[in-house]
């Protein structure tokens, strides 16, 4: 499992509740494709974070790299609606930021782990 975490800034003029609408409709599609196993929302609490927080995070699971970069043909697929799902929230995001994290210890270290 991999998690793909994008730390995300809307637009100054966009509405948060809509952002969230588009964002699940669009998850929903990737995940209803088979090329996401999951997702959530998390939004900034009271504005408590670290300076250079961003105030939505996206966590998106997939089973490997193989899958992620399935999703990432899926969207650049070309298919109209695909599109049309992707521009609607990507026309809401003014600045991003993305990592990929894997759960630690992975099995391959969690065996050696057993070993010590």
């Amino acid at each position: 499992m991999n998690l793909y975490h994008c730390s995300i800034d809307l637009r100054d003029d966009t509405k948060a509740l809509g952002f969230a609408a588009a964002l699940e409709v669009w998850m929903k599609h990737l995940q209803s494709s088979g090329v996401i196993l999951s997702w959530r929302l998390c939004r900034q609490k009271l504005g408590f974070g670290a300076p250079r927080a961003r105030d939505f995070l996206l966590e998106i699971e997939v089973e490997n790299l193989t899958q992620l970069d399935q999703a990432f043909r899926f969207a650049a697929s070309g298919d109209a609606h695909v599109e049309r799902l992707y521009t609607t929230v990507h026309q809401m995001v003014g600045e991003v930021d993305v990592a990929l994290y894997r759960p630690f210890p992975d099995p391959e270290r969690a065996e050696r782990m057993a070993l010590i």
